[in-house]
């Protein structure tokens, strides 16, 4: 088990001006107006590529605070064998993957399947989200992020 170099708010707090422009470049996508449940399926595959723990728990909290199936979250990491994902979804797990691994670049194939489902504008901004969260994941692992606790239930 490794353990944390430094936290989160520690970055937050050591390079406030630098943490505040990557989050203000994080929110633009939605801002946009692309999906938010969207844009955590690609968060959360991002960082389960770059094996950032921190990120992928930040991100299945929030997916689930938006209402994002429990099948999804859960199967994200193999969306190709799940029929569980829109050809929206697909599209953009399959940009995240050629962006995020960048081994030969995006081919035609998958920047054509992107681009069948996202406007130019769209695709602009859906690839800021990725940009952004990989460069999140670049701390995350760098720093060795302690990933959040679920909050705990309250039995009813």
């Amino acid at each position: 088990m490794s353990h944390a170099r430094s936290e989160y708010t520690d970055f937050r707090s050591l390079a406030p001006e630098l943490y505040d422009a990557i989050l203000a470049v994080s929110q633009q996508a939605a801002k946009a107006g692309l999906d938010k449940q969207l844009l955590e399926l690609v968060k959360i595959r991002a960082s389960q590529i770059n094996g950032c723990a921190f990120c992928v728990q930040h991100h299945v909290l929030l997916a689930e605070k938006l209402g994002l199936s429990v099948d999804k979250i859960n199967l994200v990491v193999v969306w190709r064998e799940a029929p569980q994902f829109t050809a929206r979804e697909r599209a953009a797990l399959a940009f995240t993957e050629a962006l995020t691994r960048l081994e030969g670049g995006v081919s035609d194939e998958v920047y054509a399947l992107a681009r069948a489902e996202f406007s130019e504008a769209e695709l602009v901004f859906l690839t800021s989200a990725i940009g952004v969260i990989n460069l999140w994941n670049r701390y995350g692992v760098a720093f060795r992020w302690t990933p959040a606790e679920r909050p705990a239930r309250v039995a009813s």
